[in-house]
Formats: structure tokens, sequence, C-alpha cells
């Protein structure tokens, strides 16, 4: 205070080097921050639904997979144990094909011909005919066409001519039997000891429908019928 009372003004002091005071943050603009952060979150929650998602799917495909396994291993264990150790060869099954053509094969019975000549074939052990009919000793066509014949027969050879012949008969010719193909055995000369022979005939045909086929023996005595094998008839379609 100033002499006789009169007080004297108040001074500030001003320094021009001190720092100002931090301007208040800018403004956002309203609305754009609040939605670039929803959009993000959203973002991260569907790729944790899809993580989860897959990782359902495959613990599922493990679990069945191990399932299925399971119960293969066990039918295949079951069904090993149903197999038996050893298997009859008669009880495997044996699948036949059809033949595409027409086809016959014949074999030689207990009783070897009639009393013309006509051999006799054996049909109680399932002889092979297929698109043929069999008919006293012969063999009947039901399809026109190209046929290879053949037959085979085992006799002995004695003081007596053997003939051995293949023939037809056909609706287009009723007057007699037609010889195909033949074999004629002479006996052999005097103090030759008897012995035994084949005779094997074969040869290619044209037939129509009901045509007939056989086969024809003369001395049929002669004829010898060891085994199945030894005196055979067939034809087949080419």
């Amino acid at each position: 205070m100033a002499e006789g009372g009169v007080p004297y003004p108040s001074v500030f002091m001003v320094d021009s080097h001190a720092a100002y005071p931090p301007l208040p943050p800018k403004p956002r603009p309203p609305g754009r921050g609040g939605v670039a952060q929803s959009l993000l979150f959203l973002l991260v929650g569907l790729a944790l639904c899809g993580l989860a998602i897959e990782a359902c799917f495959i613990y599922h495909l493990y679990s069945n997979q191990g399932s299925v396994e399971s119960g293969s291993a066990g039918m295949s264990i079951q069904d090993h144990e149903d197999i038996p150790k050893e298997v009859p060869p008669t009880s495997r099954p044996n699948p036949i094909v059809l033949p595409s053509k027409p086809v016959a094969h014949l074999t030689a019975g207990p009783q070897a011909s009639h009393g013309d000549g006509v051999m006799v074939w054996d049909m109680q052990t399932e002889p092979l005919l297929h698109e043929m009919e069999y008919k006293d000793g012969k063999l009947v066509i039901q399809k026109e066409g190209y046929y290879y014949v053949y037959s085979k027969i085992f006799f002995s050879e004695v003081n007596v001519a053997f003939t051995h012949s293949v023939c037809r008969t056909t609706p287009r010719y009723l007057r007699k039997d037609i010889e195909l193909l033949k074999s004629r055995r002479y006996y052999p000369k005097s103090g030759k000891m008897m012995s035994t022979s084949n005779s094997y005939l074969g040869g290619v045909f044209h037939f129509f429908e009901d045509d007939s086929i056989f086969v024809k023996v003369k001395n049929s005595t002669q004829v010898r019928i060891h085994s199945s094998t030894e005196n055979v008839f067939g034809i087949y379609m080419i």
C-alpha cells in the first residue's frame, strides 16, 4: 500500500514463454464410428460361428466312420465264424452259360441201338440240348442253318464188316434216308487176332427246320460201351 493510504494498483506478470493449454479433441461426425464397430463385431461373430459348425461336422463325420468300421468288422467276424472250415466241392455254385446257337451233344447208354441199327443215346445223364429236340435216337432241327455234325463209335474188329454212318431224314424227301457221312471197315485177314478200333465222322451241312439227324450202324453187336465218352453224337450251328 502506498504512503498516505492510497493503494497501488495490482500488477500481473505475464510469462510469454508459458505453454498454452491443449485444445479439446475434434468432435467426430455422429454415427460413423458406431456402424464400423458393429460391422466388425458381426464379421468376427460369423467367422466364429463358421468354425464352430465346421468342427461339429468333422466330429460327426469321424464318429459315423468309426461306427461303420466297427460294425463292418463285427459283421466280417460273424460271417467268418459262420463259414465252415471245409466246404465240399459239390456245394459250390457252378454257373452255366447258355449257348448262343443251337447245339447238342449225346453219349451212348446201356443199349447200343434199335433193331434197325439206329443208335440210341443216353437221356438220363442230362445231355446237352439247346434249341434242339431228341426223339427216338434222332436230333430234330429247330432252326434252319449250317451245322457241323460229328459222331464217334468204338467197336470190335471181327470177321464181319462194320459200317458207321450219319443219316438225315427230311419232309422234303420222303423216299428213304439220306446218307451224309459213312465209314466202312472190313474184317481182318484170317489168323489176325480180334482188336478194337474207332470210327469218327464229321462234316458241315445245311439243314431245314424239322430235318432229323441220326447215327446208324451195321452189326451193332460190335459196338463196345465201356465208357460214355467212347460213343458220342453231336451237332452245332456255325
